[in-house]
């Protein structure tokens, strides 16, 4: 099943040339998910043919306009092309607020439900979970309340050995030994040991999606391991006094936010306008941490 992640918007506060402000899409299995919603979002996703009707659930990480001034002209869109299947939202209180008043002054009735989800940004908790995933919030230290979201992969059945499996067995019987258990019969004997017809799952995948925040040490207990990990990286080091001013990383912290939680792959974005070339930022993160990319736009991420 596809575990894949695409680059929208690599870029902070304002647009630079090519890059955009944060939006991301999580593609897991035939479901996809929407992380943030900078301006001009909906454009990004005709450019790299994502059908936004396809997108059934919204994260929004906080109400800095880099991060949701494109939501609103998602959802009229989708409204506009006739969305009928209703849409969740999460995001900071104030989230509804804003989009109640853009909806009232445009004189804008959605033609679908939109359920919105007021997400606690201090605390690390479960707040969404389907038949793919389940997302957790993850806590920033940010100006404005604002939280990162860790997707985990639901645990995969274990694959039959349709060679081995002796005739007769029920459905029920076919489903129990997916989930791991043993066929027994009325007086309690093991007819069939689940190890002996059952293979191994593919380990459940996972993402961790850390926005705009201080250099935060105890995030690598909540993220440790993941399999992909995207971490802000506005600045280069030499400017950390002007990150801890304005609450957001250098690169060289994400690199080592990476090396403590052992992920597997780091992601760096959220960059300042003042950068031209990327490549300082890159290199500054693999002094720390080996396996990193830029998070630019396009990006492809397959887990």
């Amino acid at each position: 099943m596809e575990f894949e992640l695409k680059i929208l918007g690599s870029a902070s506060a304002t647009p630079f040339l090519d890059r955009h402000q944060t939006a991301q899409v999580l593609t897991v299995g035939n479901a996809q998910y929407l992380i943030d919603c900078g301006e001009g979002t909906q454009s990004r996703l005709m450019e790299y043919k994502l059908r936004h009707q396809r997108i059934q659930t919204i994260f929004i990480s906080h109400l800095h306009g880099d991060h949701y001034f494109g939501l609103f002209g998602l959802l009229g869109t989708m409204h506009l092309n006739g969305r009928t299947e209703p849409l969740q939202l999460f995001g900071p209180s104030g989230l509804d607020e804003v989009l109640t008043m853009q909806f009232r002054h445009s004189f804008t009735q959605l033609s679908f439900e939109l359920n919105f989800t007021v997400v606690d940004t201090t605390q690390h908790a479960l707040v969404y979970e389907d038949k793919h995933v389940t997302v957790h919030t993850l806590p920033m230290r940010h100006r404005i309340p604002c939280c990162g979201y860790l997707f985990r992969e639901l645990p995969k059945r274990r694959p039959l050995v349709k060679e081995k499996l002796p005739a007769g067995l029920t459905p029920a019987q076919l489903t129990g030994l997916t989930l791991g258990e043993d066929v027994f019969d009325e007086a309690g004997n093991v007819l069939v040991h689940n190890f002996e017809v059952t293979t191994e799952p593919k380990a459940p995948r996972s993402y961790a999606f850390c926005s705009d925040t201080l250099y935060t040490e105890s995030l690598a207990d909540l993220v440790h391991g993941v399999d992909l990990l995207y971490h802000e990286a506005t600045f280069l080091d030499e400017m950390r006094d002007r990150a801890l001013t304005t609450h957001h990383s250098t690169a060289r912290q994400a690199g080592l936010l990476a090396r403590r939680a052992q992920v597997q792959r780091l992601l760096i974005g959220h960059f300042s306008s003042r950068y031209r070339d990327l490549n300082p930022l890159l290199a500054e993160a693999q002094s720390m941490f080996e396996w990193t990319e830029l998070a630019t736009e396009g990006l492809t991420v397959s887990v």
